[in-house]
């Protein structure tokens, strides 16, 4: 089994990439719903660290987007909370697959390189666009203003370091067709590579 790590800063693609992967026979865990999963089963600890961000003893998305995309000090507090499980939960996950056999387990991970955390990728794949090809897809996405874009994507490692460290690179600024076909390629080049 080979195991890669699929990111790219906001708006890239990287989860229209991961599903393009699928489709071609990747099996893929996404960081991000574990990260979900990870900030119920912990509803309880974040809510006392950030009691102002939860209603009803849950924490609330937004409210806590916004605090912690304020304060790179609140973002690392909550990262320092519901990292350590996000990491067991892949952990657990490249572990079964690697047991599985032969075959490609991608790991979506947005904050990939920025967490420092590495459960044995055998490389990286990182997908990029201008600046704001991502913009007018977020703001489709989620209504983001530019400044709370920008503001997001500031938390981020830049764009052109995360390529810089990429084993793959995909641009995705064309269209749809020309994506699939990069992701395809980039498909039969991992998985000819993992075979070897």
């Amino acid at each position: 089994m080979k195991v890669i790590g699929l990111t790219g800063s906001i708006g890239s693609g990287k989860s229209t990439v991961a599903r393009m992967l699928a489709e071609l026979g990747a099996e893929v865990v996404n960081a991000d719903e574990l990260a979900r999963q990870a900030r119920r089963e912990l509803a309880d600890e974040i809510c006392r660290a950030f009691p102002d961000a939860c209603s009803g003893g849950l924490p609330d998305d937004r409210k806590l987007a916004a605090v912690i995309f304020a304060d790179p000090q609140a973002r690392r507090r909550l990262e320092g909370i519901i990292h350590p499980r996000v990491r067991e939960l892949i952990a657990g996950r490249v572990r079964r697959a690697r047991r599985r056999g032969p075959g490609l387990l991608v790991v979506e991970a947005p904050l990939l390189f920025e967490t420092g955390w590495d459960p044995g990728y055998d490389g990286v794949l990182v997908v990029t666009a201008p600046d704001e090809v991502r913009y007018r897809r977020v703001k489709k996405r989620s209504g983001l203003s530019r400044a709370e874009f920008y503001r997001r994507d500031a938390a981020q490692l830049p764009q052109h370091e995360k390529a810089r460290r990429a084993s793959w690179v995909i641009y995705n600024g064309g269209s749809t067709a020309e994506l699939r076909a990069k992701v395809r390629r980039r498909f039969g080049e991992v998985s000819s590579e993992a075979d070897a």
